[in-house]
């Protein structure tokens, strides 16, 4: 499992070989509608004590060797249910955790004072949970739930590889009138209400899909529900107009959503340098219940499309160090390298890292000057000097796992003389390391 439990203040945990044992803790996927799929997965449930008070959040693994870990954060009246039908979509292929936000689902009754909670004090509740993953995390989170996973992203972003925004509030806040605000004040406990202001968001939501929307924000506290429609409103105070978060961003709403609107999601939008928009035409504002398989795909190629940049990065890095440890980080254990500057390839984590190793060290100057992915390939072109000047130029071929992991890469150098002087500098710098057969013969 991605958890480190001894990290869990107070905690407790629980194995769970069937979902249907969680009715009663508050992370019963079946209120979620999703299916079988979900009933059937492994789970752990962790239990512990954070900023906010005791919370229990649910982690299901998969198999995937470095799959990274999503931290789903839901909005205002939802829980953590709401999630369970895109986690049936991503079908194991990476790690999730979802959990309650306080005075929502378990934890309905566990707010004893409203003032409490913040913007601040919920990222730093989700910001332990953060530190007791043991992979890299992407952060996923939903309308006010968005404002929370960038601040947790900021201040995680050496952990925290991407972050996706379903339907955003701004994290400055929305800054409705009071007039407009005090229907939402008013929500909790108000099912006519709830159903009433959800299906105008979500118009072509369907009546199942309504009614366990409606069964998540029941149960409430209305000080507590006021209070969250506050935080979300006012936003952080004084908030920046670029994002204290450099990393890559998706933004994904709905077509038909009449809260987030085009122009509030080009908003938040601009206040990234790395970011896409995905747009999914019929959908509302709770497009996550909606079209959980569409939201499941579009979250899995944004992990694709981040495991590529971060290959390419540790590829660059690596040369830049000119370590054989920065490539091997990097590498899967059967990786292959294949390169015009071989006469066969070189296999295994350890002998392709120790010859890149010695090439990089070749080069007097290296630069990359362009790079374009599809889905689990980089392709980088680069130009570089060695030999007092010579110039060469290249492109490099790199394939990667669902992992992350890099399995192949093909090196393609030009021009020919440069080939045939950079394999035979390589061959004498790993004479008795690197058997002499896998390069090429000068005279050749």
């Amino acid at each position: 499992m991605p958890f480190r439990y001894g990290e869990v203040p107070n905690r407790s945990w629980t194995r769970v070989p069937d979902c249907q044992r969680l009715v009663g803790t508050g992370c019963d996927e079946r209120r979620e509608g999703s299916d079988e799929r979900v009933r059937r997965q492994n789970a752990v449930i962790v239990g512990g004590r954070t900023v906010l008070g005791r919370v229990a959040f649910t982690c299901r693994a998969t198999q995937v060797d470095g799959a990274p870990t999503v931290l789903f954060i839901h909005g205002s009246l939802d829980d953590a249910a709401v999630w369970g039908g895109v986690i049936a979509a991503l079908d194991h292929k990476v790690n999730t955790v979802t959990y309650d936000l306080p005075g929502f689902g378990s934890r309905a009754a566990t707010v004893a004072d409203p003032d409490a909670v913040s913007l601040e004090s919920l990222a730093a509740e989700a910001g332990e949970m953060l530190n007791a993953i043991d992979t890299v995390v992407i952060v996923v989170g939903q309308c006010m739930g968005a404002q929370i996973a960038e601040i947790v992203a900021a201040d995680h972003a050496e952990r925290v590889v991407g972050l996706v925004l379903l339907t955003p509030v701004p994290l400055g806040g929305t800054h409705l009138p009071d007039e407009e605000m005090a229907s939402f004040r008013d929500l909790a406990n108000h099912p006519g209400a709830q159903r009433g202001a959800r299906s105008a968001l979500s118009p072509e939501r369907t009546p199942p899909q309504l009614d366990r929307l409606v069964a998540a924000g029941t149960g409430t506290i209305p000080e507590v529900v006021a209070r969250y429609a506050d935080i979300w409103n006012d936003g952080v105070k004084d908030a920046a107009a670029a994002s204290d978060y450099a990393g890559p961003v998706l933004v994904i709403r709905g077509g038909i959503d009449a809260f987030v609107t085009e122009q509030l999601a080009s908003a938040v939008v601009g206040h990234f340098a790395d970011v896409r928009e995905h747009v999914i035409d019929r959908a509302g504002h709770w497009l996550h219940i909606e079209y959980p398989v569409t939201v499941a795909a579009t979250i899995l190629e944004f992990n694709d499309a981040v495991a590529c940049g971060r290959s390419a990065e540790g590829w660059r890095c690596g040369f830049a160090d000119q370590s054989q440890s920065a490539f091997a980080e990097r590498f899967a254990d059967d990786i292959v390298l294949e390169a015009t500057t071989l006469a066969k390839p070189v296999e295994g984590k350890q002998n392709v890292a120790t010859v890149l190793a010695a090439a990089s060290s070749i080069y007097e100057s290296l630069e990359f000057t362009a790079e374009s992915q599809n889905v689990s390939t980089t392709y980088l072109q680069w130009r570089a000097t060695a030999f007092g000047g010579m110039q060469i130029d290249g492109i490099t071929i790199l394939e990667r796992h669902a992992s992350g992991k890099i399995v192949a890469a093909a090196i393609h150098h030009r021009p020919v003389g440069a080939v045939l002087r950079f394999s035979a500098e390589i061959r004498d710098r790993l004479a008795g390391v690197i058997p002499a057969d896998h390069f090429l013969k000068e005279s050749a």
